[in-house]
């Protein structure tokens, strides 16, 4: 009783805290102000995720939408969606950019119904029809996505794996929220599948690791490159990659899948989705063998409407098959201009003219001449898009300088080449640059000689500084496969046979690169972000070179010493390592904080925050700390 008088005691003395002195007012005043920031914060984030309206279908008989004449229809599929954005999920502030700028060009959202009607009836579609959709059924992408949606008006698709129906996995969306955003009006459903799992997997020291379930894989693709498959693409295979199932084996186990998904789908929603999307892409029909692509034909055909089987291209028209259409997937780290010039490519000819590229800061834009590609401004980054196969230029207008000093970020992807030129003359007859190609710093001049490389240097070497050995890496994906399997395993006596040969493996000797043997040097994907500080000065005849703080170069004698223009390129890469097997052939330099100056601190160009610009930006990033902090904890 004496404890909850007390307690009683300690609530009435804070509910009536005696205001006594200014330190007492101050105090009150603060856990006010903090209660009021409070509630504010949670009323905006519920806000921003919160749907009020209902979809608006376009107006089919609004000749200005709909004239009569076939376009086809562009089909962008994404991954998922974070707010903050990941190696694999897009950040919902670029998913916003990149679909707001779609609406201003006038695209609309179709439908499944309406591509349905525009295959099997001949029924005209939009002018500027977009059929959009996000795989992978993540809770994250509806949660942060619905809203958007509702902004624009705009009606997508999500897919979903029937095996996360019963597995109580938060990341997924459920059944019953799946039939909310049905009511909502804003989605439509469509399925991957039963499940994303693997087979016929090796990791990189080719050593065979066989069928892999999505949560093993996701552990250790990192020792995984291009060799494996999906669980419906293949014969199951042994180590020598000899089939160990019969044809009738494998068409059992194939139809197995799609009967557990029909199952699933009809008990829990009441119905099968009519849009599917064969796991993985670009096979020759419906699998990488003839008999297997048979059994998935039989089975999809006859329980969908219609299928997704391509990526990496956007239109699809009336010589496609409502069974073999194809999707663009854009990637988190593409700028809007890059999803455009991506989609242009794809249009035909006439209707080429009706992508216009976005420029941001009309101010920052202004100042420069666009050769080739496209570029936006963004606050303190210049994003610079290369056109197909190709580059992207862009000069300052009205400079000619001589001696300078730059700095400058490189953020650009390490698959791909960003170049800062200065001294340059007529159609880069003439430069000294530098410039991040493929992870690789180089500084190259040109003159009526000839060009010169002048340095070269590795950024990964650079940065190496405890490298391992070949031996060393196969032994740490060795381990890590073995205690995967422990983890995964049916019961405690196999997960503790795995662990032991994990422990056993792992204190195995095994030669380091200071016992001779070669190092480890990994392959670049295509989804490395890049982050280069570079530093330069050039005076006179004389270049000095900083990167990530580190001097490259210092008082280094150079040939081209007159005065000349400044410039900024992007370029294609190549088409590089990749373990999705993304094939993109356009590149996004990206050049944050670009300064240039004389050596006696003349401004000659400056693309950084100042001033009201700074705190603006700061704010932003607070708030948006704020708002993910409220998010992930609530």
């Amino acid at each position: 009783m004496k404890r909850n008088r007390k307690t009683k005691d300690k609530t009435r003395k804070f509910l009536f805290y005696p205001v006594k002195t200014h330190k007492d007012k101050v105090k009150v005043i603060r856990t006010c102000l903090e209660f009021l920031v409070i509630i504010f914060t949670v009323c905006m984030v519920c806000r921003s995720l919160i749907v009020y309206q209902t979809y608006e279908p376009y107006d089919r008989s609004d000749p200005q939408i709909v004239s009569g004449k076939d376009h086809g229809f562009i089909a962008l599929s994404y991954f998922g969606v974070a707010r903050s954005g990941t190696d694999s999920l897009i950040a919902l502030s670029r998913l916003e950019e990149e679909l707001t700028t779609l609406k201003k060009l006038g695209y609309v959202t179709v439908t499944q119904e309406d591509i349905e009607a525009y295959y099997r009836q001949g029924k005209p579609l939009p002018d500027k029809a977009l059929f959009l959709f996000f795989e992978d059924g993540r809770s994250d992408t509806m949660l942060f996505t619905e809203k958007l949606l509702e902004k624009l008006n705009y009606k997508a698709s999500i897919l979903t794996y029937a095996e996360k129906f019963g597995n109580d996995d938060g990341k997924f969306v459920s059944p019953e929220q799946l039939k909310e955003l049905e009511r909502q009006g804003y989605w439509e459903l469509g399925t991957n599948g039963y499940r994303l799992s693997y087979i016929n997997t090796y990791d990189r020291y080719h050593r065979f690791l066989g069928e892999l379930e999505s949560r093993e894989f996701v552990e250790i693709n990192q020792y995984i490159d291009r060799d494996y498959n999906h669980y419906l693409m293949d014969y199951i295979r042994d180590k020598d990659f000899m089939p160990t199932e019969s044809t009738q084996e494998m068409a059992k186990r194939i139809t197995k899948d799609y009967d557990l998904m029909e199952s699933i789908y009809t008990k829990k929603i009441g119905y099968v989705p009519k849009l599917y999307c064969l796991m993985h892409s670009n096979t020759g029909r419906y699998g990488n063998n003839e008999s297997v692509s048979e059994v998935n034909s039989e089975n999809l055909e006859g329980l969908f409407t219609m299928n997704v089987n391509r990526e990496g291209y956007s239109l699809n028209n009336k010589k496609s098959s409502i069974y073999d259409l194809t999707r663009l997937e854009p990637q988190p780290w593409w700028y809007t201009n890059h999803l455009l010039m991506r989609i242009k490519d794809d249009l035909p000819k006439a209707d080429k003219k009706n992508i216009q590229f976005v420029h941001g800061d009309k101010k920052g834009y202004s100042k420069w001449s666009i050769k080739k590609g496209a570029a936006e401004f963004k606050g303190n980054l210049i994003a610079l898009t290369s056109e197909s196969e190709s580059t992207g230029r862009m000069t300052l207008k009205n400079t000619k300088a001589k001696d300078v000093k730059v700095s400058c970020r490189l953020l650009g992807n390490k698959i791909g080449r960003q170049t800062i030129y200065l001294r340059t003359a007529g159609n880069l007859d003439q430069y000294i640059s530098v410039s991040l190609e493929n992870n690789i710093l180089y500084v190259r001049q040109k003159n009526a000689d000839g060009q010169d490389v002048l340095l070269r240097q590795d950024m990964y070497k650079l940065h190496d500084k405890n490298p391992i050995s070949i031996p060393e890496d196969d032994q740490d994906a060795y381990v890590a496969e073995l205690k995967v399997r422990g983890k995964f395993s049916k019961n405690n006596t196999i997960a503790g046979l795995y662990d032991l040969k994990a422990f056993r493996a792992s204190r195995k000797k095994v030669e380091s690169v200071a016992d001779g043997a070669d190092e480890y040097i990994p392959e670049i994907q295509i989804s490395d972000p890049g982050d280069v500080k570079i530093e330069m000065t050039l005076q006179g005849n004389r270049l000095t070179l900083k990167a990530d703080g580190i001097v490259l170069a210092h008082d280094r004698k150079v040939a081209v010493k007159g005065s000349g223009g400044i410039a900024l390129e992007s370029a294609f890469g190549g088409f590089m390592k990749s373990q999705r097997n993304i094939a993109d052939d356009v590149y996004d330099a990206a050049f944050q904080d670009l300064s240039i100056q004389t050596p006696d601190h003349m401004l000659i160009y400056d693309y950084t925050y100042h001033g009201f610009s700074f705190v603006a930006h700061t704010i932003r990033v607070v708030w948006d700390q704020v708002v993910n902090w409220f998010i992930d904890h609530f």
